[in-house]
Parts: C-alpha cells; structure tokens; sequence
C-alpha cells in the first residue's frame, strides 16, 4: 500500500510539470505505470521503451505504444526533438554512459525527467557503515543480482548538472509515502529532476 501511495505521490509531482498534450518518451517504461498515469491525466502522447518482456506484456495490457530494446541502443533511431520531454525514471543508475546518455536524451527532448534512488539515504548510509551493501524499499536488491551499475546521490546529481551547465527547472524529494523538504540527500529515498540545457 506504501509503495502506491509514494508511486502516486511522484506520479502527481512529474504530471505537475508536464503541459497537456505534449509527446513524451518514457525510456525504462517497466510496465507503463508512469505513462498510462499522464496519458490519463495529462493526454500526453507517449512512447516507451523497455528491455523485459514481461514488463512490455503489462505495458500491451494496458494499451500502451512500447518498444522492445535496451534504451542505449533505441534512442539513436529518433530524429531531433522528437519529444516535449524524455524521462527515466528509476532508469538513468542502470545506464552505461549515463553523462553521454542525457546529452543524447537532450537531442530529443529539451526537457528531460529523471527519478532515481539516493544511495545516500540514511539507511543505505547505514548499511554501508556496518559493513554490507545496502538494501532498502528503493534499493531492493542484493549486489549480486542488482540491475544499477550507477550508485548516485542527490548531491552527486546537482552537482553532475553543475558540471554540464545544466538547468534544474524542478526537483522533488520523496520517502515512503511523503515529501522531504529537510535535508533531502540525507533523509530521502528517492529524487525526481526536470532539467534543460
């Protein structure tokens, strides 16, 4: 019950700044939760892309337009600006080159929305003192079977943009089922970022 209320919560936080009837590129859709969520509020026109097939048959249960492909390799098809916005959300920490990656995602989109867990909560922090990898509601897997190659903060993003130049038009901090306003890269369990160049 936890988990759908802090979905919703960040479902309504992303949809707060998406416009109506923009196109949007969800990379990392998983079942299609995040898209059938603005198609619904927000008529977005949106497309997916997502790896597992078992995700993708959720997506196809719902009605949803997904693409078969790693989100590496199904972005170079589309042509600039193709979209309003391209999100990864709880995607960008399983991508390769991830700084390469975004600036490929700004070719199609001049806003991009990223959510991602913050491997600096105080529980992973935690965890890490007593000597084992961390798991939590947000980091739920072992480090044998984990699909992040990327273990980034709140702090570590803001500063990435920093680096790049890029702008941070909105930014959201989330525990299970509320929003953080106090020290977010300590106390939050997720962050979501709208940024442009």
């Amino acid at each position: 019950m936890s988990e759908t209320i802090s979905e919703h919560i960040e479902y309504t936080k992303i949809a707060s700044v998406i416009k109506p009837d923009s196109k949007i590129l969800d990379l990392g859709c998983g079942g299609g939760e995040l898209m059938n969520y603005l198609i619904k509020t927000k008529n977005v026109n949106a497309q997916g892309v997502e790896i597992d097939e078992n995700a993708i048959y959720s997506c196809v249960e719902k009605g949803l337009t997904v693409f078969h492909s790693d989100m590496e390799g199904a972005i170079e098809a589309y042509p600039d600006k193709s979209f309003d916005y391209v999100i990864l959300y709880n995607s960008i920490q399983q991508i390769q080159k991830a700084d390469t990656f975004i600036e490929e995602c700004f070719r199609l989109a001049d806003k991009i929305i990223l959510g991602f867990p913050n491997f600096a909560y105080y529980s992973a922090r935690r965890d890490l003192f007593l000597g084992r990898s961390p798991v939590t509601k947000n980091l739920p897997y072992q480090w044998y079977n984990t699909p992040n190659l990327r273990f980034l903060s709140i702090q570590d993003f803001k500063r990435f943009c920093e680096s790049k130049n890029y702008k941070i038009l909105n930014e959201f901090f989330f525990t299970s089922n509320k929003s953080v306003n106090f020290l977010p890269n300590f106390f939050a369990q997720t962050a979501v970022f709208v940024i442009s160049k």
